[in-house]
């Protein structure tokens, strides 16, 4: 069947032309309009955005340690110096407190004697009767001076008493010379008196000498008088010189005892230090017959023994292996600027990403991190460490905070850790604009816990 088209006039054609010009003119403003609804809404979305809530957050990165000391890797030194004899560990075994890690023995010649101990002991034996003796040698020298006193006490009052005798003999010899010479001077008195009258004949010749012989024998009285009393005076002089002379006896003696008793007293306490001596002697070679075995200070694993073989002397204080505390109290042990340390304060909260954990991190928004884990400041350095950072350490937080977890127990200290020290909540405009100029994050006011005392 044929098809007839129908002509086309010019007034058709001319129409047709005009409404497709038309069309093309009105796509081409709804697109304008598109675009600019499209901007306009990406403008108020970005603004929008910039007026977001962002977490100021200060990063800092480190390694897994240990808050207490005990519990970070310690080196097992052998106390005394040895030979090798055996092993009873091997790297990687786990050990409780008290278990043998190594035997050794003696190299030490002052030590070589197996039975050393008793010879010490009669060493300190015969050194216990040395202190004996001089104990009886005191005892003994303290009687003898005591009885030196017992006996001098007799003589010096039996001396005493002889002199007190022999003065009394002097007074009396020295009033019978007073009386001899009294009746001396009457006699020779009446003697003149009878030789006058005889002159003037009152007396005979046989008066005058019979008063002449009275004169003779006093006389003779009065010389054996004074004799007599030349003898006390002398008997009262010896008595005296023999009074001194027992008190000069004793004092010799008695400094003879006390020197002894000095003597037996300085024996005894060199007996005695010497007794003290052997004792800490015995005391000490019983600690070190002990020492012979290096134990494990505390529950842990080997990390590495640090002597090898059997036979191999080590000297005294040195590193035999390293050992592992088996549950250590973790901390994250991280660096900050020095910028950023005002900033932070203890009981801060910290987000925390762990080498070999996934995880995805928000700085901004730590809320919707995952696989992160909550901590604590528990530490903040006084001073910088050597690369001009300060040190953090981190502790777990507990109780733990809903929706988190604890700390891997697989977590082993070394491993690589990196932190988030969370701050204030700021606007995103805010913290691009301090990010752009590289200023510090900002805080409402100083923390108080770092007030210096």
């Amino acid at each position: 069947m044929a098809i007839h088209k129908r002509p086309i006039n010019d007034q058709e054609v001319g129409w047709q032309d005009l409404t497709s010009k038309g069309a093309k003119e009105l796509l081409s403003n709804r697109g304008a309009i598109v675009l600019g609804r499209v901007l306009m809404v990406t403008v108020l979305v970005f603004i929008i955005f910039l007026l977001l809530p962002w977490r100021q957050t200060i990063p800092a990165r480190g390694l897994v340690g240990a808050l207490r000391p005990e519990d970070r890797p310690q080196t097992i030194q052998n106390q005394i110096g040895g030979r090798i004899e055996r092993w009873y560990v091997k790297e990687g075994d786990e050990v409780r407190k008290g278990d043998t890690l190594l035997v050794v023995s003696e190299i030490s010649q002052s030590y070589f004697d197996p039975e050393l101990p008793m010879r010490l002991e009669e060493q300190l034996e015969a050194k216990r009767n040395s202190e004996t003796a001089a104990d009886q040698k005191m005892t003994a020298t303290e009687a003898q001076i005591a009885a030196l006193g017992s006996g001098l006490n007799f003589q010096l009052q039996a001396a005493k008493n002889s002199v007190a005798q022999a003065n009394n003999v002097v007074k009396i010899d020295s009033a019978d010379l007073v009386a001899m010479q009294i009746s001396f001077e009457t006699s020779e008195a009446r003697l003149e008196r009878y030789e006058q009258g005889y002159r003037d004949g009152l007396f005979s010749l046989t008066d005058i000498e019979t008063r002449r012989l009275n004169l003779q024998n006093d006389r003779a009285k009065v010389v054996t008088a004074e004799n007599k009393l030349s003898n006390s005076r002398q008997a009262y002089l010896n008595a005296q010189i023999e009074l001194d002379n027992i008190r000069a006896k004793y004092n010799e003696s008695l400094a003879k005892a006390q020197s002894d008793l000095g003597s037996a007293l300085s024996n005894r306490a060199t007996a005695r230090g010497d007794i003290s001596k052997l004792r800490n002697e015995i005391a000490n070679i019983d600690v070190r017959r002990g020492l012979y075995i290096v134990r494990a200070p505390q529950d842990g694993f080997i990390v590495k023994t640090l002597k090898a073989g059997i036979g191999e002397t080590i000297k005294e204080g040195e590193s035999v292996a390293t050992l592992q505390s088996k549950k250590p109290m973790l901390a994250a042990e991280v660096f900050v600027n020095a910028m950023d340390v005002p900033l932070i304060a203890l009981e801060d909260d910290v987000r925390l990403q762990f080498d070999g954990w996934p995880s995805v991190q928000f700085s901004g928004w730590p809320s919707v991190a995952v696989g992160t884990f909550a901590g604590k400041v528990t530490v903040i350095d006084k001073v910088s460490s050597t690369n001009g950072r300060y040190r953090l350490l981190i502790r777990p937080t507990h109780p733990i905070p809903d929706g988190d977890e604890d700390w891997p127990i697989q977590l082993r200290l070394g491993s690589g850790v990196y932190a988030r020290v969370i701050l204030n909540r700021v606007p995103l405009w805010y913290e691009i604009w301090r990010q752009l100029n590289g200023f510090p994050p900002s805080l409402e006011q100083e923390p108080k816990d770092h007030a210096l005392d």
